[in-house]
């Protein structure tokens, strides 16, 4: 599956747009982590426990965003983004989506 963030593909040429695809998780952190990250702020700097499951979470979503780009036949993805947004207190959910489109190589 290619993914761009890109509007086109160079050297390819779409021949089908299959329309909006998404991948979506959403995530709750752990009350140590929330523990330790407010203790964290509290001196500033990384924030390694949250980075590590907004990683996850993006591939997580990704995966999801491919499977349901390939159940609809696309061989490639164009405009490729995230999103991200707190839900409550301790809850993130992530949002990969695109346009699923079937291209050829030029």
């Amino acid at each position: 599956m290619l993914i761009v963030t890109t509007n086109d593909l160079p050297g390819y040429e779409v021949d089908q747009i299959l329309g909006e695809v998404f991948g979506l998780t959403v995530r709750s952190r752990n009350i140590g982590s929330t523990i330790g990250a407010g203790f964290k702020s509290l001196k500033g700097g990384e924030l390694k426990g949250m980075t590590k499951m907004l990683a996850e979470g993006r591939e997580h979503a990704t995966e999801r965003l491919i499977e349901e780009a390939e159940g609809k036949g696309a061989n490639a993805i164009l405009a490729f983004r995230f999103d991200s947004s707190e839900l409550g207190s301790t809850w993130t959910e992530i949002c990969a989506y695109g346009t699923a489109v079937k291209v050829h190589k030029l």
